[in-house]
């Protein structure tokens, strides 16, 4: 019996063909429960909606990844698809936890990260401030005769908790080193008390005008 099996190469063909059909089928063949679905990760940016015009919302996420249910037969899906929203409709100055909407019609949400942003709401203020003069450069024989900036105040803006660091507004003059008249357009600037520019303060208006007249200091 064994010696009939050993020289039967027909059924050891048979059998060959029969397990490589199988491997095939399985290495190849669609599963219709795993492969019908994949799912897709895309990063959105995270909006603030319903916000009041006098306020603005701080915080440091900026970017939120969602991962979707995606058929295999069905267009990828673009970042553009979906928007991740914070609404803010009614809150408060104040700190808060807001959680995440996700707005993607039609597609299936596996999940979100971050669900909610910790975020604060700040109200937009305003001050009046008189602008002052800071003088660029050296001339040590160089004196000023008169000067005179028009308007002489500015209005500045920005959030509470930047507003509080403005310690004045200022344009900065530049020194000739001969006699001159000056007549120019300069853009005011809101400082610390460092002096330092504070990039996230308003100014308006946003030029003054600056006129000046140099002339030669006496000899001591």
């Amino acid at each position: 019996m064994l010696e009939r099996l050993r020289n039967n190469w027909g059924l050891k063909l048979l059998s060959l063909s029969v397990a490589i059909a199988a491997w095939s089928y399985l290495r190849f063949a669609p599963n219709p429960v795993i492969a019908a679905h994949f799912v897709q990760q895309v990063s959105v940016p995270i909006t603030a909606i319903g916000l009041r015009p006098d306020s603005v919302a701080r915080y440091t996420e900026k970017q939120a990844v969602v991962s979707i249910d995606v058929s295999r037969n069905s267009e990828v899906i673009q970042p553009d698809d979906v928007r991740a929203i914070l609404d803010l409709q009614g809150r408060p100055a104040g700190v808060h936890n807001v959680p995440i909407q996700v707005i993607a019609p039609k597609l299936v949400i596996r999940s979100l990260s971050p669900a909610s942003v910790t975020l604060s709401v700040e109200k937009i203020e305003t001050r009046n401030l008189p602008v002052t003069i800071h003088y660029l450069g050296e001339a040590k024989k160089i004196v000023v005769n008169g000067i005179s900036l028009e308007p002489a105040h500015v209005v500045v803006r920005a959030p509470t908790s930047d507003l509080e660091r403005v310690a004045g507004a200022r344009v900065d003059v530049p020194l000739p080193g001969t006699p001159s008249n000056f007549d120019s357009m300069l853009r005011p600037v809101a400082v610390d008390e460092g002096g330092a520019e504070l990039a996230g303060v308003a100014v308006a208006p946003n030029l003054v005008r600056v006129r000046a007249s140099f002339g030669v200091g006496k000899a001591k």
